[in-house]
């Protein structure tokens, strides 16, 4: 299936930023509400359902010429555009 990017955000916080914004989304799937991200003139409003597929990975990327390593996580969450279940979502 083609994928289409409908928003894209990056850029170096601090992690007590990023927890924050965590928060924030995590309050929204909790209540079942719908929220927007925003960054300049791009914008997407989602409404996930109650039940969405979770998937934390975790990479470590080394450099070829002998630098430090990096460590990414990313976390992402999956569903269908029409799903209307209603479940719980459970993050242990």
């Amino acid at each position: 299936m083609p994928e289409e990017t409908l928003f894209e955000f990056e850029r170096d916080m601090t992690t007590a930023d990023v927890a924050q914004y965590l928060r924030t989304v995590a309050d929204r799937l909790e209540s079942g509400d719908e929220f927007t991200l925003e960054s300049g003139t791009e914008s997407v409003t989602l409404a996930p359902p109650g039940r969405v597929e979770f998937e934390v990975e975790v990479e470590r990327e080394t450099s070829k010429s002998g630098g430090s390593a990096e460590i990414e996580m990313e976390f992402e969450l999956e569903w269908d555009e029409d799903a209307t279940d209603d479940g719980d979502l459970n993050i242990d």
